[in-house]
């Protein structure tokens, strides 16, 4: 698998789509630590393998990865308890949490082929 830029890497391009709907969802939630937080780590998995591409080495890149898998893993908790302090409609957190895991299922196998 060889890519020329990180915007061809898939787990990028649907961090970005994460990050957008996020940011939109949130805009008017006065919870502003809340809000800022899961902002911050939706945007972390975009930059985290865009910051790690660019570093042109496979080691490092493998270690931004993990960060960036990490980062997936705390919006997707973030967004459970989204459902409990009822911030957001059921159904469309829990499709953002299916995205957390589709992205989070895609990583691994970028890391396997550096």
């Amino acid at each position: 698998m060889k890519f020329d830029r990180f915007e061809e890497i898939i787990s990028w391009q649907k961090g970005k789509a994460l990050s957008l709907i996020i940011y939109k969802e949130f805009i008017v939630c006065r919870d502003y630590s809340f809000r800022d937080q899961i902002r911050r780590a939706s945007i972390s998995i975009m930059n985290n393998i865009a910051e790690g591409f660019e570093r042109k080495g496979n080691k490092e890149f493998r270690n931004f990865l993990y960060i960036a898998k990490g980062s997936c893993a705390e919006v997707r908790s973030m967004l459970y308890l989204c459902i409990d302090l009822n911030y957001l409609n059921k159904n469309l957190t829990q499709k953002l949490i299916e995205d957390t895991i589709e992205i989070s299922r895609l990583l691994p196998g970028l890391i396997k082929t550096l």
